[in-house]
């Protein structure tokens, strides 16, 4: 005797998104210092600088870049 299958129920296509883009942030500090970021929530360039300076305050300079 063999064993039956259950039917099988058809699955929803997954809706795919394109993915957000990552931005890296390399931060210079009014004293010399320096730090990087990795930004993942931005929707924009402008949007991940505001959110570097938003987290670290006054800075002498900001570079950001997409990253790949």
């Amino acid at each position: 005797m063999q064993a039956q299958r259950k039917p099988t129920k058809a699955r929803s296509p997954r809706v795919s998104r394109a993915p957000r883009p990552e931005y890296v942030a390399a931060v210079r500090y009014l004293d010399g210092r320096h730090e990087k970021f990795h930004i993942r929530n931005a929707d924009s360039l402008d949007d991940a600088r505001e959110m570097v300076i938003s987290e670290v305050g006054d800075v002498r300079s900001i570079m950001i870049a997409l990253r790949h």
